[in-house]
């Protein structure tokens, strides 16, 4: 049972709160080429699929770093990584800003990825060791409403501050910012409510990787893995980039109508995220809710997949609908996390967290190669425009994905909200 003084009590609340905000920039740093793609894709002369390796670039350095992420998390803690991220984010943001070619807009997008890569695990980190573990889906799906604020930034308003002030000196503002919160989360995060301050303990290599074999053996761990890589990475590939352009392309939307549907999305997720965490946790269930978001979430993306035409108000409800649902993959966490060894939370998280970040690396620029080879050589304002028939085969590799998170999710082991892990028992 954690107990902790009312001093303390205030300090996790005043931590938390620092990181998540730095979460909020990663949240818009993610999912930001989807609101100025055609920006992008003008401003460097990018076909499909050199703008999906542009965005992509972030998710191939975060899948990457996750499983590192994870280590550091249980042995440096929070605090350090979370600063040291905030510093590297932040220069790549500016060199992002400033870039006079795509490919120094590349290696600013990489190091925008290495700096934001370690926020979300570090916050996980920090969740399982201030906070009350009945409460752990519940205050992740807090953390995942604040943070969502930087995806609803990431749709219509960074859309409309585009068109209005550029998007260079938006990325400029959003360096800045990132600096300072790196000075704060040193200032403020503390690693632990017992011996906070004390000096780190030697990490001994062996039982890291004895650590992470024991996570990445368990037979547990993989269903959940496979959910956040089936519904997070169709998420992060489509509304990552190539949402707004399908909306325009297809559906005729002005980019504004265009990017409030993303806003939806994000904001639907958002509060998914808050209300399926908060119901798992009042039910005492993992499995049963995942099964229902993961179908409900293939069934929206098979009418996405069709392309049928529907009146606005009624295209709204369905992204917001796909918010809702898409938020189903956030338990993947807690499941993960509850069938491995408490101290190594972050390893268990990190693993489960790799599925999406890896599927968006590779599908991001998939999905553009796919619509390339079926481009009829349209173009408007020196970016291509691609046909219904192109644009149906994109969607059709999504849909793939978030197929396979449905398919995973009856494998998925039942904890009855509890760290059910027993030794070498499973």
């Amino acid at each position: 049972m954690l107990s902790l003084s009312p001093e303390q009590m205030r300090w996790r609340w005043l931590a938390l709160g620092v990181v998540a905000t730095a979460f909020i920039l990663s949240f818009f740093q993610r999912f930001a080429p989807a609101g100025i793609a055609q920006d992008l894709a003008a401003s460097f002369g990018t076909t499909a699929a050199s703008l999906g390796l542009l965005a992509a670039t972030y998710f191939y350095v975060y899948t990457v770093m996750q499983i590192p992420t994870g280590i550091l998390a249980d042995t440096l803690g929070p605090r350090r990584i979370v600063a040291l991220g905030g510093i590297v984010g932040g220069i790549g943001s500016l060199l992002f800003g400033f870039a006079p070619s795509f490919e120094l807009a590349l290696v600013g997008r990489t190091l925008i990825g290495l700096g934001v890569s370690v926020t979300f695990i570090a916050m996980l980190k920090l969740i399982a060791v201030w906070f009350e573990e009945s409460r752990f889906a519940t205050m992740v799906g807090i953390c995942m409403l604040v943070g969502n604020l930087g995806s609803v930034l990431a749709g219509a308003p960074l859309s409309w501050a585009a068109q209005n002030y550029g998007w260079r000196g938006i990325f400029l503002f959003v360096g800045g910012f990132s600096l300072v919160l790196s000075v704060l989360s040193w200032l403020i995060v503390r690693d632990s409510p017992l011996a906070a301050d004390a000096p780190k303990a030697r990490v001994d290599r062996t039982v890291i990787l004895s650590g992470l074999l024991s996570v990445l053996k368990n037979r547990a761990t993989w269903p959940a893995a496979l959910v956040n890589l089936g519904m997070c990475g169709a998420f992060f590939t489509f509304a990552g980039l190539w949402a707004v352009p399908y909306l325009m392309q297809v559906h005729g939307l002005e980019r504004n109508v265009a990017a409030s549907h993303l806003s939806l999305w994000f904001g639907g997720f958002a509060v998914g995220c808050l209300f399926i965490g908060g119901i798992s946790d009042r039910v005492g269930k993992r499995k049963p809710v995942v099964i229902a978001v993961s179908h409900l979430h293939v069934a929206i993306w098979l009418i996405l997949l069709s392309c049928i035409t529907m009146p606005l108000v009624l295209s709204y409800a369905l992204f917001a609908l796909l918010g809702l649902a898409t938020a189903g993959f956030s338990l993947s966490w807690a499941c993960a996390k509850e069938v491995n060894p408490p101290l190594l939370s972050g390893m268990s998280t990190s693993v489960a967290n790799m599925g999406g970040f890896l599927c968006a690396a590779i599908m991001q620029p998939v999905v553009g190669k796919i619509m390339d080879l079926n481009w009829q050589g349209a173009m408007l304002n020196g970016a291509p425009i691609y046909d219904v028939a192109a644009w149906q085969k994109g969607v059709l590799a999504v849909t793939a994905c978030a197929l396979i998170g449905a398919i995973a999710s009856w494998r998925v082991k039942e904890t009855g909200c509890r760290n059910i892990w027993q030794g070498g028992r499973r």
